[in-house]
């Protein structure tokens, strides 16, 4: 008790002033942004923005326009939820980040643009053959990046196991390196572009007063699909309970049965299955790869798995939805109000400080982690 009480009436440090006046700011500048935005929205020739503007008149964001900014968002934001799937997991078994992980999405893209070429040159990138020919594409890169993720696992992280948790860490930099090297070596380092996909994949369609695009449809329906079956995968299953067993205590598990090595390459099998899947989306949305496509999105991915709370798998998904969604929306809604140039490049220094943000405010995550009872201790 006397401890907790010296502990409780500790005098704050230096850093912890400089971790509050960080907070304060932040939280300041978001208020500030909204406030401008909202002036800005009511009348775009305030004195403010006039002044943030030199002397213009600011960009007023119409109904439109909002809307498919938010469309946007929530479109990446579920591909950064489906990779950010793989780090929580992999993180909540093994107990560190697999930083090898968007190494993985980037080949279930690149072995689409394969698949997706050969099926154009064969004429079935068109007409009804397309979907068809999109559904063993995604078939196709979750094997590929399914695969991958079992390789990675078996020869990369298991003789590590027992090793200290850095070493494991720097090891999966280096797959990562490895991978990307190997892949410009067989493919060059220059964009590979999808095929031309039909017209009406392109076409905006009104669902509830949105005007959305047939490919953000499609990348929205499958990622909630997959989401869907993932959980009924983890939470219903004989082996997703393993699982959880597992990422609780790996000592316990084995006492009562359960093949600890088969149960992590099935998380790591799992993990990759979505990054697979949000590969082929990427490059349907995006409609190209490279050798680094996987590292931004990684990062980003890993972000969102920090700020919905490490080791928790809704949380997860949803911390891609609200990284896509704010990076879609601040910018414009909180940036340029304050007379910030140049707002639609800073989209990734938005990622990064809403991760800050969340580890100042609540650092176990927006939804908590879920760790096991040794990250616990």
């Amino acid at each position: 008790m006397t401890a907790a009480v010296k502990v409780k009436g500790a005098q704050r440090t230096g850093v912890d002033w400089f971790l509050l006046v960080l907070k304060v700011a932040l939280i300041s500048a978001i208020c500030a942004g909204l406030l401008a935005f909202i002036a800005q929205q009511i009348d775009p020739g305030n004195a403010f923005a006039r002044w943030t503007h030199d002397g213009n008149e600011a960009n007023r964001l119409s109904g439109d326009q909002y809307k498919g900014l938010i469309v946007t968002g929530l479109s990446q934001g579920a591909m950064y939820g489906l990779i950010a799937l793989g780090y929580s997991m992999v993180y909540g078994v093994l107990g560190f980040i697999n930083f090898a992980h968007g190494e993985v999405f980037m080949l279930g893209a690149f072995s689409g643009f394969i698949a997706s070429t050969q099926l154009d040159a064969a004429g079935y990138w068109e007409g009804n053959a397309f979907i068809p020919s999109v559904i063993f594409t995604v078939l196709l890169a979750v094997i590929v990046s399914t695969t991958a993720a079992v390789i990675m696992e078996r020869v990369a992280y298991r003789p590590l196991r027992g090793s200290p948790r850095l070493i494991p860490l720097i090891t999966s930099i280096g797959v990562s390196f490895f991978i990307q090297e190997a892949t410009k070596l067989l493919f060059g380092p220059g964009a590979k572009g999808y095929p031309r996909p039909p017209e009406w994949f392109s076409q905006k369609y009104s669902i509830l007063t949105f005007e959305i695009e047939g490919s953000k449809i499609i990348v929205l329906f499958v990622a909630a699909i997959s989401m869907a079956g993932l959980w009924y995968f983890v939470e219903r299953t004989k082996t997703g309970k393993a699982m959880r067993a597992v990422a609780e205590d790996k000592e316990i598990a084995a006492l009562m049965g359960i093949d600890v090595n088969k149960t992590i390459v099935t998380t790591f099998a799992v993990g990759g299955a979505m990054a697979g899947v949000a590969g082929i989306l990427w490059g349907l949305l995006f409609k190209s790869v490279i050798a680094t496509t996987g590292f931004l999105p990684g990062i980003k991915a890993f972000t969102a798995a920090v700020v919905g709370g490490v080791g928790n798998l809704g949380g997860a998904m949803a911390g891609g939805v609200s990284l896509g969604t704010a990076e879609a929306l601040a910018p414009l809604m909180l940036l340029e109000p304050l007379g910030v140039t140049g707002v639609t490049q800073l989209r990734d220094a938005v990622a990064f400080t809403l991760l800050i943000l969340v580890l100042l405010v609540k650092p176990t995550g927006l939804f908590g982690e879920r760790l096991s009872s040794e990250d616990r201790a």
